[in-house]
């Protein structure tokens, strides 16, 4: 008996070291994202999007144009940012890549945001900016530094961080991030824009701050409707 139980946690042991060892990349050339999903009978889902039958992929499918206009700085952070991710070029999907073009104003900012999904890797075309992220707790260390143009600066899947153009003139940077949707989470729109608002009796304890001062902040960023 004492055999047949060894052999047979052996088997288990080969079977699962076998099924572990299976490729992790993608099986075939590509899987161009389906943007219409009325043409989606004849095709396979695959990490969140249906993908074209590759017969009827075209070049186009791999193609975006337009990084070299500039964004709309004029708002109330003084940024814009260009992303060519999945939803934008097709044919990332399964590629786990994307990018984006950041424009800033002068003394414009990317504020502090997450990409749940993609380490991001930035390099400044233009102007001087100053960025950092922040660790995980319970450190919260932060790490900053001032960048000038053809300067590199990598942010930790994650993790947060910020862009800030610290010149008098427009600023421009690139960022390739490892996901062909790293998702965003911009902190202030989270906390105080959720929709529907959280409780402010939650964000006062939280954050230690005055109700009063919280709900303002919440009419502020759109979540004034609790």
């Amino acid at each position: 008996m004492r055999k047949a139980y060894i052999v047979t946690v052996a088997l288990f042991a080969l079977a699962f070291s076998l099924a572990s060892a299976s490729d992790p990349d993608p099986l075939q050339d590509f899987c161009v994202a389906l943007k219409d999903y009325s043409d989606s009978k004849s095709a396979v889902f695959v990490n969140g999007n249906f993908c074209k039958d590759p017969k009827l992929v075209k070049a186009e499918d791999f193609f975006f144009e337009g990084l070299n206009i500039a964004g709309n700085t004029d708002n109330k952070v003084g940024s814009n940012v260009t992303t060519v991710n999945v939803d934008t070029l097709p044919g990332l999907n399964t590629l786990g890549i994307s990018l984006a073009r950041i424009d800033f104003a002068p003394y414009g900012e990317n504020p502090p945001h997450t990409h749940p999904r993609g380490t991001e890797i930035l390099v400044v075309v233009e102007g001087t900016l100053f960025v950092g992220f922040v660790t995980s707790d319970p450190e919260n260390r932060l790490f900053t530094k001032t960048l000038n143009k053809g300067d590199v600066f990598v942010f930790p899947v994650g993790l947060i961080h910020f862009q800030l153009n610290v010149g008098k003139t427009n600023a421009i940077s690139i960022s390739g991030l490892s996901s062909q949707n790293a998702g965003l989470i911009t902190i202030a729109n989270a906390v105080f824009g959720s929709n529907p608002p959280i409780n402010p009796n939650v964000l006062t304890k939280a954050f230690q701050l005055d109700k009063n001062v919280v709900e303002e902040l919440q009419k502020e960023f759109g979540g004034d409707n609790y």
